[in-house]
């Protein structure tokens, strides 16, 4: 009876460490962080040093080819070109519905990704844009 009891608790013991080592390793996993802001608080930081790139995901994107991402973790959104205008500077923005706006201007020989800082998106729309400086061109998504 005594040799029982010793192996069931000792198979207890063994499936507590497993299920702690468990547990101890998701919470060090990125994807079960805590965010870093929420909507507001996320207003005018850049989404690549906080946690909201890491779900973020692009909306739309303008027929200028300007991207509007957002975070569901986050509740933020932000522009992104990821290429130049082929010679051509222009300036990205994200706007919501609050009057935030944050703006970058990618220059002519840009090559790679440029985005914008963040704005809050908890229960309001954003929309992205881009504008052409030498022409004034302007797109923008659809507000989301």
């Amino acid at each position: 009876m005594r040799l029982t009891t010793r192996r069931i608790a000792s198979t207890g013991a063994a499936m507590a460490i497993a299920v702690t080592g468990l547990l101890l390793g998701a919470g060090a996993s990125p994807a079960f962080a805590a965010t870093s802001c929420y909507a507001n608080s996320c207003s005018g930081l850049n989404p690549a040093t906080t946690t909201c790139a890491n779900d973020a995901r692009t909306i739309q994107t303008s027929s200028f080819g300007v991207e509007l991402r957002y975070s569901p973790s986050c509740r933020a959104t932000w522009a992104r070109r990821t290429s130049g205008m082929n010679g051509v500077g222009d300036t990205i923005s994200i706007w919501n519905s609050s009057s935030d706006f944050n703006a970058l201007h990618v220059p002519a020989d840009a090559s790679g990704s440029y985005y914008t800082l963040m704005v809050n998106d908890a229960d309001i729309k954003s929309r992205a844009c881009d504008v052409v400086d030498s022409y004034g061109g302007v797109s923008c998504t659809d507000w989301f």
